[in-house]
């Protein structure tokens, strides 16, 4: 049996310029067939020059055409004019790549639904799959192999589910959301009551309420409220391996990075960054454009807009000093014990 050809992609200047909000310089009907870095690119392809630190392979590269910042000095061939050329290949390379690979419409014949379930119109519903009673997946969504939808869950339009995704029983995923391979959301929040020598259970009886066009990481973990619903906001993008815990509340347009641990009923303003390896404990309050820097640890509240870093967190430019002047400590120590050798011969005069 023949192998079937992969079809390329190719869009022209045009088209590209038109997605990224650009202004052409150059034939609107060249054609493109791929992104491509300076170094690599060819004179059928588009690059960029987004960072100073390349502008060295800018004369050298072969590519066909460029995205470049307002103000660049004229190439020498076509060129889109944008305000942040590394924003605008990122949206360019949409058009080459979609965001999440296309699977067929349709219901793998090893797959379970339960008739109680409502599958919406050209829902992928892959191998091994098990959406169970009461649960609502709406038009568009791909749920591939292995993944699980708990009952009376509900997962709104064009949602992603990639192999082995959990979503658990009463949890309400938006439009639009990604969820990567291993991620489980709604598991029980993590609540016991100490009864003498014993740990007791709480029930964790809320949901997980994802806004839309959230991205949710692989081996990512978002656990049920215990009576409310853990919440994250529309628009924020949590990467691989993060825990947020129940009754959590995270804002619009966040980033959560890498190994960062949210503990319970922590609220969290609208774009706020947290870099790799954060700890919050419970009950804090972070308010809007918080930055925080990674291996921080966070214990008390935060205002809006602060910039922290350290353990415990405070404001960034107070921890680098106190980093610098700790590199200096053997050198301080030394200077101590000869002034202090100093001081005792003075006083046995």
């Amino acid at each position: 049996m023949p192998r079937r050809r992969s079809v390329a992609v190719v869009r022209t200047l045009g088209e590209i310029a038109l997605h990224v909000g650009g202004r052409l310089e150059g034939d609107p009907e060249r054609r493109v067939t791929a992104l491509r870095n300076l170094a690599s690119a060819g004179p059928d392809d588009l690059s960029f020059l987004a960072n100073e630190k390349f502008r060295s392979l800018l004369a050298a590269s072969r590519a066909g055409a460029l995205l470049l910042a307002e103000g660049e000095p004229d190439p020498g061939r076509p060129s889109i004019r944008v305000r942040d050329p590394y924003l605008a290949f990122a949206k360019a390379l949409a058009l080459f790549h979609p965001l999440v690979p296309p699977r067929p419409p349709g219901v793998h014949p090893t797959a379970v639904v339960d008739p109680e379930a409502a599958v919406g119109e050209q829902v992928h519903v892959g191998a091994l799959c098990v959406v169970e009673a009461r649960a609502r997946i709406g038009d568009r969504s791909t749920i591939r192999a292995g993944s699980f939808v708990g009952e009376g869950s509900v997962l709104g339009e064009d949602v992603y589910l990639y192999p082995r995704v959990v979503v658990r029983e009463r949890v309400t995923l938006g439009d639009r959301v990604i969820v990567h391979s291993g991620a489980v959301i709604g598991a029980d929040g993590f609540g016991y009551r100490r009864d003498e020598r014993r740990h007791v259970k709480i029930p964790q009886v809320g949901g997980v309420v994802v806004g839309d066009d959230v991205e949710i990481g692989a081996n990512t973990t978002i656990d049920r409220g215990t009576l409310d619903s853990t919440r994250i906001g529309r628009g924020t993008k949590i990467d691989n391996l993060v825990q947020i815990a129940h009754n959590v509340v995270l804002g619009e347009d966040s980033i959560v990075v890498a190994q960062t641990g949210i503990a319970g009923s922590v609220e969290i303003g609208d774009r706020v960054v947290l870099a790799a390896q954060i700890g919050v404990s419970d009950h804090v309050r972070i308010g809007d454009d918080v930055v925080i820097g990674s291996q921080s640890g966070v214990r008390g509240n935060i205002p809006a807009g602060a910039v922290l870093l350290g353990t415990p967190a405070q404001d960034r430019a107070r921890t680098l000093r106190a980093w610098v002047a700790t590199g200096r400590l053997p050198e301080l120590v030394e200077r101590l014990r000869a002034l202090e050798a100093k001081v005792r011969a003075l006083d046995s005069r």
